[in-house]
């Protein structure tokens, strides 16, 4: 065979079993969800007898297999890791939005799984295909691939960090108008977080519900709005809460902090946008250096250099 054709087999395996991962990992099951006991209530909803090898076997292929074998490689991989680790793993699940999604044990046996894929690719690319290399320097590349993949789970977390705390950021100036509107006009603090709430589809707004709901449930609403600040670690929302915090406990007046915190706000988006617009140019002259300036030399020098050699021929 081919060793291109090798090589594209390869690299054509490798984006499906990625898209596999991202799959699997974005159909995981909330962590307050258990797929038997839904299953169960449904059925006992409609009224039929039915047995648990029944509901068993009524889930799909992923809900029965797959993920049991994820989650055990991951329990496994949770035994070795210290408990540091798993914290701060279920802290930056927390702050990425995606803790209702997957769990740390979760995590850690995808980082595993892209580890050992990576490196295994690696292998056979540097031993099988056209660029093949000897044994030691197969594995060399091979450990390398390794250490990449199983830490490019953590970059993309990572990268979700900073997304949403990017979007919450962004949201935050309008939801504090609204919030300042909602109580200047009669509304309660909480039904105002409330109307926002139902108004957006935002991280900001699922932020909003999320301490509606345990402030429902019973927890004092300080601690609500702290957990909720810890949750998404933004130091502009973290301002905001403890200003919501002080005026609660000083009993300043609620409409007054809102306006404060809503033109504080207002005025550092505009400071971030004016760095990210000071910070353009620095940016823009990479790809013109990379591939422009290229381009240009390419056009203006190709025909002098073409004339030069015209007459070093004809001399």
């Amino acid at each position: 065979m081919n060793p291109a054709t090798i090589i594209l087999l390869l690299v054509l395996v490798a984006v499906i079993i990625a898209a596999i991962l991202i799959y699997v990992g974005s159909r995981v099951p909330r962590q307050d969800e258990d797929p038997l006991e839904a299953r169960l209530a449904e059925f006992s909803q409609r009224g039929e007898n039915v047995t648990l090898e029944q509901i068993e076997m009524s889930q799909s292929f992923q809900e029965r297999v797959i993920y049991p074998i994820l989650r055990q490689f991951g329990d496994l991989a949770a035994r070795f890791t210290p408990q540091n680790a798993i914290q701060d793993i279920n802290q930056k699940l927390e702050r990425s939005g995606k803790a209702g999604w997957i769990d740390a044990s979760m995590f850690l046996a995808l980082r595993f799984v892209a580890a050992g894929i990576a490196a295994g690719l690696a292998f056979l690319v540097f031993t099988v295909s056209a660029v093949k290399q000897p044994l030691s320097t197969a594995i060399l590349y091979s450990l390398i691939a390794l250490v990449i993949g199983f830490f490019f789970p953590q970059l993309w977390l990572n990268e979700q960090i900073k997304k949403r705390q990017q979007e919450v950021q962004k949201a935050l100036p309008d939801a504090l108008d609204l919030l300042t509107i909602c109580v200047e006009a009669g509304l309660g603090f909480d039904a105002a977080m409330s109307n926002v709430a139902q108004k957006w589809d935002n991280e900001l707004s699922l932020a909003f519900a999320r301490c509606i709901r345990e402030t429902q449930l019973g927890k004092i609403r300080r601690d609500a709005m702290r957990d909720m600040a810890d949750r998404i670690d933004l130091s502009d929302l973290t301002s905001f809460v403890a200003a919501v915090v002080q005026s609660e406990q000083l009993g300043v007046s609620m409409a007054k902090i809102l306006r404060i915190q809503a033109d504080q706000m207002r005025m550092r988006r505009r400071q971030i946008a004016e760095e990210k617009a000071q910070q353009a140019p620095i940016k823009m002259l990479i790809p013109m250096v990379a591939f422009i300036f290229p381009t240009i030399f390419i056009v203006l020098l190709t025909p002098a250099i073409l004339r030069i050699m015209k007459i070093e021929i004809f001399r």
